[in-house]
């Protein structure tokens, strides 16, 4: 049985067959899931140049051929970076691939030389929601004017140093 374990993170151009694949899926999840539907056409122009260098990255979640999440940083500031585009496909949730994605993209932030996380998202994201908090996110104030956005969130990234101390 595959879980979270058996999946491959690559760095990927964010207009690639299988970026926009991805980005896809994600955009019309959220225009089921979302009260007014969302712009899909809008945000698929958008990650192209803000999730590629030197604005930001994008990477795709791999498990055997099948690509099954996604997710990018856009670089804010030199201390801080915003995960933006993270997308589970419905099929794999529940085993903790989510959890695993988000690790990594923090991983990559901190990388980065980031010392900061944020995110937003729309209050029916609940799951994920629950998830930010439960990894330490905690709420802060508007910092953008997403208007498919009701949560902010912020997440101080440790050194990996002290994270091997403490873990």
């Amino acid at each position: 049985m595959t879980g979270a374990s058996d999946v491959i993170f690559a760095t990927v151009d964010a207009g690639s067959a299988e970026a926009q694949w991805a980005l896809s899926q994600y955009f019309d999840e959220l225009d089921r899931r979302f009260a007014g539907g969302f712009n899909t056409d809008e945000a698929l122009s958008d990650a192209e140049p803000t999730l590629n260098p030197p604005s930001g990255s994008f990477f795709i979640a791999m498990l055997e051929d099948d690509v099954v999440g996604c997710g990018g940083l856009q670089w804010i500031d030199d201390a801080t970076a915003e995960i933006k585009r993270m997308w589970v496909d419905p099929t794999r949730r529940g085993i903790g691939l989510g959890k695993r994605l988000l690790g990594f993209l923090e991983s990559e932030a901190r990388s980065a030389g980031r010392t900061r996380v944020i995110l937003d998202t729309n209050e029916s994201l609940t799951q994920a929601i629950s998830m930010y908090r439960a990894l330490g996110y905690h709420a802060i104030e508007r910092y953008n004017d997403n208007p498919y956005a009701h949560h902010w969130f912020e997440k101080v990234l440790r050194s990996s140093e002290s994270e091997t101390a403490e873990g």
